[in-house]
């Protein structure tokens, strides 16, 4: 017997780098490629932190199936893609609809993104040094600005405080295999 199994995970990678002036964030908000920036700006840049797996969360999940039903929705591109990120500890659950922290942000995408990749689709949203300056607990992407939006997936992990003057890059990988 033969089984099909597809399985979804997500690599995240955050980029911190001290911006002051703002010249990182402007240009990573333009779609200038994080490579380019870390070579640009290698004595701003702090530290990269990756990690993989979250959980996907009903919604998200039922939102798919929606979407290759062919039902009306609000697609995950450039227009109304978000990754969001707060200060909430909770332990992920698929049944949650959004960030569960107190303090938590929806940035937009940087320019050029999300992308599509083989079986990977590629998001990527840039917080400047004036905003979620505290700690980051958890993230997820959605198709909009808060969590009344379709939010695909939370993880939760603390990935440092965010002060002024820093502008962090959050990159997250969706795949599917």
């Amino acid at each position: 017997m033969h089984v099909d199994v597809v399985k979804g995970t997500s690599i995240a990678k955050l980029y911190k780098f001290n911006d002051p002036d703002g010249e990182v964030y402007k240009l990573a908000r333009i779609g200038i490629p994080v490579e380019c920036l870390l070579e640009v700006f290698s004595d701003r840049f702090i530290e990269v932190r990756e990690s993989r797996g979250n959980v996907f969360l009903n919604e998200g999940i039922n939102y798919i199936w929606m979407a290759l039903n062919g039902q009306s929705i609000t697609p995950f591109n450039s227009a109304n893609s978000y990754i969001g990120v707060g200060d909430g500890s909770a332990a992920a659950d698929p049944s949650q609809t959004g960030l569960q922290g107190t303090n938590k942000l929806y940035k937009p995408m940087d320019s050029g993104y999300p992308t599509i990749s083989g079986t990977s689709m590629i998001f990527q949203a840039t917080f400047g040094g004036d905003e979620a300056n505290w700690t980051w607990n958890e993230w997820t992407v959605a198709n909009g600005p808060s969590d009344n939006a379709i939010n695909l997936n939370r993880k939760v992990e603390n990935l440092g405080t965010k002060s002024s003057g820093a502008t962090w890059i959050l990159q997250v990988t969706v795949k599917i295999t």
